[in-house]
Formats: structure tokens, sequence, C-alpha cells
């Protein structure tokens, strides 16, 4: 008997141990496969993280009052921010594939860049609704997701260190309710200190904790009540003390009567701090946090003088009595530990064992975007506004550019019938204006419409001309006054009917008031002007020009040949009864005085050559009715400022009146012309106020440019502002600022119009004929084109519309020696003065 309950007993204790050792071993496959798995999910949770870069705009001190209540109250939103991120879970399958999700809180200066960044990294699957959320908490911010950064430098030293707390987590460290100034102020400043070609980075990683700390903390708050001293209630808590404790307490238990009731004991102030402190941190949501720090430079002593300043931002934290943050640095470890941290910085991996526990409060103490004035420099600020469009943005019509707001993008659009009611653009040199421009016009082309473009600097011109399609090149006019060899005529005596002869008569004068300063325009220099140039005009036969004005009152037979065809009879009374009676004495000083001004363009001969033509090279109605598309190349450089001033002057009232006998056809047979006139103050009188009102009636829709309000007299700035439809406003200066806010007030304001950055621009766009609210947009990138294919349609413009200079001038002598022998006064001969 007994030794069969000793085979028994053998039996069973090696049937339990190969029991226990396949337990035991299928536990270590587990605990392999799990830390495996973790592993790799790490890895995968790494890689597939978000990454932001957000941007809030400054707010002055002096445009907040009650600052210090404000300044913790938008800490405060950081707070709300961060409670918001508790909820984010994951399903169970991916929580046991790549553990909890985390989110990574960043401030960077980058190696190349001295400024300030503040980043978020978050789950790729959570970045929509984490971008949504930001921007709920902060609605001014721009949130935009980037590629990584570098703060490494190439062949530099790297310092390390990551933050624990001294004490237990239970414990809190001080925060910005207690703190006097913004602690991101100490944080953001040591920053500051580092020059272009080092790095840093503070990096804070969060994720969700459970409950057992908070468990924790109330039963040492039960201890503290119960009269032990907060340094004793957290050694209780220590496992052996707590198995004594409990021994003890059952014993006690049993030779104690059931009624008998702890009476709890009068606290001491330090308790009663104790209590507080640790019920005001359980008493919020908490994250388990890792924090890291980094730094790098060319020399370890220049990196490790970094880290110090980073490490020493966070002593502003530590509260005695309680909890402070203890450092630990790679110059004191081990070599493989600077590897680990740089690792784990840069995959955002969360370190288990290196976790501390903070609650909202604390973690928007030392991490929070700035929202007010913080006095750091290199704080990189969102310098100028954004806003969403309409909703009713129209889906069809010219591209301007696109906003990005929100994570939206829109593609905004202007259309055609809003079009008609102009386009006004500002912006300082350099903003991206003139690109801007060429963008919007080569659509036009592209779209077969008619189109002219007035470039006073030629860059435009060339650019829009390598982008022209091979079927409209037959379409194209090359105005290039600097073209010598094969000049184009441009007559702005010419006229159709009697309306455009006055409305010519009336700009020329204009012109000329314009061009010289108003101290050297009288109304006797109009009123000979004006009826000389009436008098050329009568000739249909011989048509004249400007040219021929001095010649008319200095040669007697021309003058007399031209009166002959005259049939207004106020015209022939300025010459048979005023101008016959003038004395040939005050004939000479009208005619000296005349010649400084008309003479300085008669004179030259590239002008000459130009104005100096009976018929212009091509008929300003024609390239309206039929779309095609003259493009002015009027470079100051190569024309001269004033040359380039006339010829556009002349060129934008011919257009204008091309339109206006735009009459004489149906409304809806007239097919919409596109005029672009870059630097429009340079080429426009008075009756840009007409062309304004009344041009959109006969589809001459204009897209107007300049730099800066001073550049237009107040007539006209009050004509623009008057009956503009859509206003594009790039960088603008300060005085153009204060005007233009108006505008676009109360979205945005004079600081975001000067600080806007290049190719972005504030937008106030007509829609359905209303105008819409104020919006930001950013401009495409300039198309390439084909140079070669511009320089054949430029030779083809030229031989089509130029004509060889050497007839152009014999045609002009020709026509200036007309009544010569005249024997009563010398003949002027145009040119002469200068052989």
């Amino acid at each position: 008997m007994n030794i069969q309950l000793l085979g028994f007993i053998i039996n069973f204790s090696f049937l339990d141990l190969v029991l226990i050792t396949g337990v035991g071993f299928l536990l270590v496959i587990f605990i392999f496969f799990r830390y495996s798995i973790i592993r790799k999910g790490q890895i995968t949770r790494s890689l597939n993280m978000s990454l932001f870069l957000i941007t809030l705009p400054n707010k002055a001190k002096d445009q907040d009052p009650g600052i210090q209540k404000n300044e913790k109250e938008s800490i405060s939103v950081m707070e709300q921010f961060l409670a918001s991120l508790i909820s984010l879970r994951e399903g169970p399958i991916k929580r046991f594939l790549y553990g909890p999700p985390y989110f990574a809180f960043e401030i960077a200066t980058p190696v190349t860049s001295n400024e300030i960044f503040f980043y978020l990294a978050c789950p790729r699957h959570f970045e929509n609704l984490i971008e949504k959320q930001i921007l709920s908490f902060y609605p001014m911010a721009q949130v935009e997701k980037t590629e990584d950064y570098n703060i490494f430098t190439p062949e530099g030293k790297t310092a390390a260190a990551y933050l624990k707390l001294a004490k237990k987590n239970i414990l809190p460290i001080k925060t910005y309710q207690v703190l006097e100034e913004d602690p991101l102020s100490a944080i953001t400043n040591a920053l500051s200190k580092i020059p272009l070609g080092q790095g840093a980075a503070i990096q804070i990683l969060i994720r969700a904790a459970g409950v057992n700390w908070r468990q924790e903390g109330e039963k040492i708050i039960k201890s503290i009540q119960a009269g032990r001293s907060l340094e004793k209630a957290l050694i209780g808590e220590n496992i052996f003390i707590k198995a004594v404790n409990l021994s003890s307490q059952a014993l006690k238990t049993k030779t104690s009567s059931p009624e008998i009731e702890t009476q709890k004991k009068e606290l001491t102030p330090q308790q009663e701090e104790a209590i507080k402190a640790i019920s005001e941190k359980i008493s919020k949501s908490a994250f388990e946090v890792n924090i890291r720090l980094i730094a790098s430079a060319p020399r370890a002593e220049r990196a490790e003088q970094v880290l110090s300043h980073l490490e020493g931002a966070f002593s502003q934290f530590n509260q005695p009595n309680f909890n402070e943050f203890k450092i630990y640095r790679s110059r004191f470890q081990k070599p493989r530990f600077l590897k680990e941290i740089i690792y784990s910085f840069i995959f955002r991996n969360f370190s288990r064992s290196r976790r501390i526990i903070l609650n909202t409060e604390e973690v928007a103490s030392i991490f929070h975007f700035p929202q007010k004035e913080i006095a750091t420099p290199k704080l990189k600020r969102l310098r100028a506004k954004c806003a969403g469009p309409p909703a009713n943005i129209p889906n069809r019509g010219l591209i301007l550019g696109h906003n990005f707001y929100r994570g939206e993008d829109t593609i905004i659009r202007l259309a055609e019938d809003d079009r008609r009611r102009h386009l006004y653009v500002i912006g300082q040199t350099g903003t991206g204006k003139s690109v801007f421009f060429g963008e919007l016009a080569k659509q036009d082309i592209a779209s077969g419409k008619g189109v002219c473009v007035i470039d006073p600097h030629g860059d435009l011109i060339e650019d829009i001309l390598e982008s022209i399609p091979r079927e409209r090149a037959d379409d194209v006019i090359v105005f290039d006054p600097s073209d010598t060899a094969r000049p184009m005529g441009l007559n702005m005596l010419e006229y159709r009917n009697p309306e455009q002869k006055d409305f010519a008569v009336q700009e020329m004068i204009a012109i000329f008031i314009k061009l010289f300063p108003p101290e050297m325009i009288g109304p006797m220099f109009e009123h000979n002007m004006r009826n000389a140039m009436l008098t050329l005009m009568e000739d249909e036969e011989n048509p004249g020009t400007i040219v021929e004005i001095p010649r008319i009152f200095s040669d007697r037979d021309f003058q007399k040949y031209k009166v002959s065809k005259v049939k207004d009879p106020i015209v022939r009374a300025f010459w048979e009864k005023e101008m016959a009676k003038t004395s040939d004495f005050h004939k000479s000083e009208m005619l000296g005085y005349l010649i400084s001004k008309v003479g300085r363009f008669v004179e030259n001969e590239m002008m000459r050559n130009i104005i100096g033509q009976s018929h212009s090279a091509f008929d300003f109605r024609d390239v309206m009715d039929k779309g095609k598309i003259l493009l002015v190349n009027l470079s100051k450089g190569r024309t001269g400022e004033v040359n380039s001033s006339l010829l556009g002057l002349i060129l934008v009232s011919k257009l204008q009146m091309a339109a206006l006998s735009r009459g004489d056809i149906p409304k809806e047979e007239r097919k919409d012309f596109y005029l672009y006139i870059d630097e429009f103050h340079n080429f426009t009188t008075d009756s840009i106020a007409t062309i304004l009102a009344e041009a959109r009636k006969y589809k001459l829709n204009l897209s107007i440019a300049h730099q800066f309000i001073g550049q237009l007299p107040e007539n006209i700035r009050d004509a623009v502002f008057g009956n503009i439809g859509s206003i594009v406003c790039f960088r603008i200066g300060a005085d153009d600022a204060e005007f233009i806010a108006k505008e676009f007030d109360p979205v945005f304001n004079a600081q975001d119009l000067m600080n806007i950055d290049n190719y972005n621009a504030y937008v106030k766009l007509m829609i359905n004929g209303t105008t819409s609210q104020p919006f930001n947009m950013a401009t495409y990138p300039p198309t390439k084109g084909d140079s070669e294919m511009a320089r054949k349609i430029k030779e083809l413009s030229r031989f089509k519309y130029g004509r060889d200079k050497e007839q152009v001038e014999k045609e002009i002598l020709e026509r200036s020696r007309l009544g010569a022998s005249a024997q009563a006064a010398p003949t002027f001969i145009p040119g002469e003065q200068n052989r």
C-alpha cells in the first residue's frame, strides 16, 4: 500500500513538473512574442505619425487690457485641448499590436533656421481630427502639415537628457497658476540663444494614464488625514511596510471592539497643504509623459552649454515641498544612453521605463501654443492672419490662386460676369504681383480670349510670349518701341466718327497735362493744341499726326492746305482770324512753347517713327472684336520713362475709344476683351473713371496693378475704389495699409496687410455682383514656356505689323516737306535740328 502511494506521488510530481515546465515555456514564448510585437508595433507607430507646424499670430500687450488674467486664460486653453486628447482611443487589436496611442509636442530650432517652431505629431489616422481640434481651440492658428525637421549639425556633437520626477507621480510640480510669468518664456529664451547652424529641441510625448495612480493618491490622502505626515504617508506605500501595516491592522481588529472607530486627528497646515496639492493633481485628467532635451552643435562643449540652458528652464517648475524634475544627462551615462535618446527622439518612441505622470495643468505649463506677446526673439509667429473663402466661391472662371484653411484647399476663381466689374491689384515690388498678373493673362490666352497686356518693365511680356499656344501664334501683336528696325505706327489722331475725334483730342490734351508739370500747361497751350489737332484730323486723304503739330504753326503753305480741309467754322476762325492777327513775334513765342512739349517726341528718332506714321499698325477695334493678343513692351530701360508713359497713355486711350465705339453692335455680340495694365498709374488720365464705370457695358474688362496709393492722384484714387469690383492686396507699406485696411475690416487689419508673405495676398472678391468677406490666398508658381516659340512669334508679329525703318522715315520726310516752297516763313522739317 505504501509502495503504491509512493509511486502515485512520484508520478504526480513528474506530471506536475512537465505541466509547470510547459506553462513556463509557453509563458516565455508569449512574453517574447509580445515583446517582439511591441517592438515592431512601436516602429510601425513611429513611421505612421503626421507632423504639424502650428503658428499663431502675435498679440500685443497694448491691445490686451487685463493681460495677467488673459495670460492664464490663454494657457488654460491648452489644458482644454489636452483634455480632449484623453478621449481618443483605438480598438483592442491596435492597442495590442502597437500599444496605446500617444502624441508628441515639440519646441525646436532646426539647424537650417534660427527661428523657434512649435510642432505636434499624432497618429496618421487622427490627423484630420487633431487639426480640427487645434483650430477649434485656436481659431487664429495656422496648422500646416509638414515634413520632419532636422536639429543635428552635420559632423557635429550632440548632448541629450531626459527628465523624471524626483518623487512620486502623485506629487505636483509648480504650474502656470502659481508662476508669475508665463513659463514658456524661459523655455523659448533658452532656444533663442542658438545661432544658425546649431539646433535644439524639447520633445514631450504624452499618452492617457490609467486610474491606478489616482487610487494611489487617494490612499495617501487618507493616510495623511489619519494623522501621518506626507513623508510617512509616502513611505507607507512601500509594499513591505504595507504588508506589516495590514498585519498590524488585522491584529488590532481582533483585539479591539468593532464599535470603536478611529478618531480623526486635527491636521497641521503642512498636512492640509499636502492634501490640497495632491487632491488638485489627481482631480484632473493625466498623461504618462516622456520629456527629452536634445542639443546639437559643432563642438561638444557648445552642445553641453545649450543643453544646460534648456535644463535650467525647467527649474522654474520645481516645488521643493512636493516635487521637482530630476535630470539624467548623456554626459554622465554610458555611450549607448545618448544613442538610445537620439534614436527615440528621431522616431518619437514612447519609453515606458522613463514615463512620469503629469496632469493637464502640468503639461500645459510646460508646453502651450503662444497666443499672447512673448518677449522671446526669433519666435516663429504667424505674421498675417488667415481666413477661409466664402461658401459660394465660383467653381468656374479665372483661377486666381488657392486658399488653404483648416485642412481645406480651395481653388479661388473669379467668374466671367464679375470680371466685368474689374480687378484691382496692389503690392510692393517683389511680392509676386507681376507673376500673378502673368498667370492670369496666360489663362485668358489659353482660353482663346482677347487680351492686351501693357508692361512697363518687359519681363512680363517675355514670360507670356513663352506660354502662347502654337495655334494662337497668328493672333499675337507684339508692340515693342525699342524694335527700331521695324517700327509699328501709332497715330493718336485717327478716328472712326466725330465722337471719337473729340475724345481723341481731349485725351491728347490730358496726356500732355499728365506728362508735364501743371505750371507748364496753361489754357493757351490747350487752346492752340486743340485747334491744331482738330485741323490735322480733318484731312482724310493724308491723316495728320502729332509730329506735324509744330509744322502747322510754322509752315504757312502747309497750314493753308490743312485749313482748306476744315469744315468746322470755329476751327477755321482760329486760323483765319485769331492766328492771322497774331504777330510773327508772338507766333515765334507760341511755337517755342509748343516745341518744348511736342518737340521732345518729334525730335526723338524712335518716337518719331512710331507716332509719325499716318496709320496705326493695327486696328484697335479689330483687335477687340476678333479677340487678338496685344502685348505691349514699354520697358523704361530701353524706351525711356517719358516715352514709355506717352505710348502707354495713347494705347490705353485708343483701347478706350475702341471699346466705346462698340455701341454700334448689339450687346450680346460684343466679345469680352481683357486689358491688363501693370503700373497703371503711368498710363491713365482722369478718364479712368469713365473706363471703370462705362467700359463694362462694352465688355472691356480691366485688371490694373501698381505698388502704392501715393502713386495715384486723389481723383483717380477715388475713381478706382469707387468703381472697382474685386481687390487683391499683396504686402503693402504702413501708409497704404492704414487706407486699404478699411476695405478688409474686420477680418484683417493693417498689421496683416503689412506682414503677409510673398506670393500671398488678401482678396475681396466680387461674387454674383456682391462683394464677399475678405480671405487670404496663395498664388500659384509661374508656369514655364518655350523660349524658341516666343522668338518665332515675335518675328512673325514684327513682319506682319511693323514696317521697314527706311520706308517709314522716307514717308515722314516727304510729308514734312509738303509746301516747302512757301516764302512767308521758313519750313520746319522734323528732325532737321538733329542734323
